[in-house]
């Protein structure tokens, strides 16, 4: 979920500037009656004119109260909010006239007035509000002689460029606001896309890890069919004929030694189907989940060779896919074989790495090591070696890495995708 943190601030500032717009009129003008009421003997006020600034004043707290209701349907300048802000004008420039200190309220027509006038009339409605004032703190209008006016015009003067120099800064602060919600939007809708991204890629890869399992499957079973040609069925073959030639030799013992030879393919033939029902599905994984099944077979492992092995899991262990376990209990069983038969080991240590979506398997020895670049491809007994290791891993979208040197020990890394079991 996007961080709405500086839109929920921004609209907090907007609600509270909204309030004040709507209630701060009302307290400026309370302030200036009670302040020209306390100082209505210094300006010597009579009665009737205290009858017309009463008077003024209701007018004012009705306009204002007016305005509280209707401004809410209202957003933006209107014909309406113009004469409410021209009409406030009239009614301080009275105020003021018949006592200074009602000055005070003057100062509501800073406020809200970008709310209030269309952009055409704002600077008009300041140069109004920015006399009234002036006139309140030069001692009130109209001034009784030449230095009165001239102590007018200067205030005036100060309140104008005041007016300038605070209009250009709240310029420039709207023009960083616009920028700033600009900004906020761009990210909002990089954020947006970014979302989008992460959630195709996660389908594409999760696409990837079904095909890349499909494909592991279609390839076992290819050569499983190409195992059982070349072995199986080459080897009944074999029997048949090595039969047919008994059932028509008439020499007993070259029928013996044909015999022989169909015995001899079928023990190699049961030898081989063996093999093949035992490489696709590991007796280890029938009860145990993988990481059990590494210990013991690093455990077994070490009673028939009197290698001592370190075994150690790190992460989250989690139930895998039954191809993934099978493979990696595979690799592991193979490069612990070729440890046994050609590293000449004292330690082994055997690391199964849970790390998010993936699982890393390393056999690392510190036997006599070997050169990788000329390995062979079929071990002396038969086995697939490294690369029938690097083809399990590859079977299920994963990769093996070896790094050996002469004398320096072997480490074998299988790193493979993490498919959870899904049954």
């Amino acid at each position: 979920m996007a961080d709405t943190g500086p839109m929920t601030e921004a609209g907090t500032v907007e609600r509270q500037w909204t309030a004040f717009h709507q209630w701060g009129p009302f307290g400026l003008l309370a302030v200036g009656t009670a302040v020209a009421a306390a100082g209505t003997g210094l300006v010597g006020m009579t009665a009737g004119q205290w009858y017309v600034a009463g008077a003024l004043v209701a007018v004012a707290a009705g306009l204002q109260a007016w305005w509280a209701g209707a401004a809410r349907g209202r957003p933006g300048p209107t014909a309406a909010s113009g004469c409410l802000y021209f009409a406030r004008c009239a009614i301080t420039f009275v105020l003021t006239w018949l006592n200074p200190l009602f000055g005070f309220y003057a100062y509501a027509g800073y406020f809200g007035v970008d709310r209030l006038l269309p952009p055409r009339l704002v600077k008009p409605g300041l140069f109004l509000t920015a006399v009234t004032i002036a006139g309140s703190q030069s001692g009130g209008l109209p001034p009784d002689d030449e230095p009165g006016w001239v102590l007018f015009g200067a205030i005036l003067a100060v309140n104008v460029v005041l007016l300038v120099v605070f209009a250009r800064l709240a310029d420039t602060e709207e023009a960083r606001n616009r920028a700033r919600v600009r900004t906020i939007t761009e990210l909002e809708r990089a954020n947006t896309a970014l979302r989008q991204a992460l959630d195709e890629n996660a389908a594409l890869h999760a696409q990837l890890l079904v095909q890349a399992r499909e494909a592991g499957v279609a390839d076992e079973r290819g050569r499983l069919a190409a195992e059982i040609h070349d072995t199986l069925a080459q080897g009944l073959t074999g029997i048949i004929a090595q039969l047919q030639v008994v059932a028509a030799a008439p020499d007993p013992a070259l029928g013996r030694a044909h015999l022989d030879r169909a015995l001899a393919l079928a023990r190699h033939s049961l030898g081989e189907a063996r093999r093949s029902v035992h490489d696709l599905a590991p007796a280890a994984l029938a009860d145990d989940t993988l990481p059990d099944a590494l210990e013991k077979t690093v455990t077994a492992w070490s009673g028939r060779t009197g290698v001592r092995p370190r075994f150690t899991v790190t992460g989250t262990a989690e139930p895998l896919h039954d191809e993934v376990a099978a493979t990696l209990l595979r690799i592991a069983e193979e490069a612990l074989s070729n440890t046994a038969r050609h590293a000449a080991a004292g330690r082994v240590g055997v690391t199964l790495s849970y790390m998010g979506d993936e699982v890393t398997l390393d056999i690392r020895d510190d036997g006599r090591g070997f050169d990788p670049l000329t390995a062979r491809r079929r071990t002396s007994v038969g086995g697939f070696g490294l690369d029938g290791m690097r083809a399990r891993a590859e079977r299920v979208a994963g990769t093996l890495t070896v790094e050996a040197e002469p004398g320096h020990g072997t480490a074998v890394s299988a790193r493979v995708p993490l498919v959870r079991d899904d049954r």
